[in-house]
């Protein structure tokens, strides 16, 4: 099996527990807080990462050059800005149409990673993206009272509009850290993934913490103290999240931001194994054939791969 694929899994495992431990946050602290605790408190972890990987192998953390700040500077606010627009589908009464939407990640990245780095995706690949991403689709809408009427007619709400851009950020984000990870070879004698991936990581989480920091500030001074608080789990939550970003960044640095997107609905599957095994929940009918689709799209994905 190839490691992107090991990676990609690994990656989305460790982001389904950083879910769960920030909706734990949630019930402490608001969302802003329960968002910054990923990067705040994941900081640190990701600059021992570095730390660690550059006395392991005796090499010098790349140098940055200008192609490299351009995109991790517009990867971790496209990042920032798709956070904040999934967050924000939460105020509409059907928010998991809306949410289904911002799932055409992988897609937009393939697109984008067309248009930015030049990349192609073989039919194969894009049939699996697109069974995947139908999986996910029908998870998202399996508990809500959605006819095929209203989803093909909620295509131009407002609503799906939020749905889209958060998709799209996502997917610029995406693309965005692998154009940042690739630049950085261009410096190196020899290229690295994992100092790469490291490099990328310390980078726009610093960044990212110093946004949201300033953000919260002005908006909900409160907010520190409450997160304050809760540092332990926040400590935690920033472990597991720092982690499972520099999978992400390691695996987007080997393939495709698009085809590791794919292979990353794996997550879902994820969350259906906690909610039946440890929370003893049902699914119903559309979430089961969601998750057969998103299972068979990943198995169509690594055979063409």
């Amino acid at each position: 099996m190839e490691m992107w694929i090991v990676i990609t899994i690994a990656a989305a495992f460790l982001q389904n527990i950083r879910s769960t431990l920030q909706k734990h946050l949630k019930g402490a602290m608001g969302t802003t807080g329960a968002t910054f605790v990923r990067f705040g408190f994941g900081a640190p972890f990701a600059i021992i990462f570095l730390l660690a990987l550059t006395a392991a192998g005796g090499k010098p953390v790349p140098a940055p050059n200008p192609s490299f700040v351009f995109w991790v500077v517009t990867a971790a606010l496209a990042q920032i800005v798709a956070q904040a627009l999934l967050v924000h589908l939460f105020s509409f009464r059907n928010f998991a149409v809306g949410t289904a939407y911002s799932r055409t990640e992988p897609a937009q990245a393939a697109l984008f990673g067309l248009v930015f780095l030049g990349e192609t995706v073989s039919s194969g690949t894009l049939s699996a993206i697109a069974i995947s991403v139908t999986g996910v689709m029908l998870i998202s809408v399996a508990r809500t009272a959605v006819t095929p009427l209203s989803l093909v007619g909620s295509v131009f709400s407002r609503m799906a509009l939020v749905g889209l851009a958060s998709g799209t950020a996502f997917g610029v984000a995406a693309v965005g850290y692998r154009a940042a990870s690739l630049a950085l070879a261009a410096g190196m004698e020899e290229p690295d993934y994992l100092l790469q991936a490291s490099t990328v990581l310390v980078w726009a989480i610093v960044f990212q913490s110093i946004v949201m920091l300033a953000w919260m500030t002005m908006r909900d001074p409160g907010e520190l103290s409450r997160i304050a608080g809760a540092w332990k789990i926040a400590a935690l939550t920033g472990l597991v999240g720092a982690t499972a970003s520099f999978g992400w960044f390691a695996a987007m640095t080997l393939q495709q931001a698009a085809v590791v997107k794919a292979l990353a609905q794996i997550e879902m599957l994820f969350a259906f194994a906690s909610s039946v095994f440890i929370f003893r929940e049902k699914i119903n009918r559309l979430e089961a054939i969601g998750c057969i689709a998103i299972a068979a799209g990943i198995v169509v994905l690594v055979l063409v791969k």
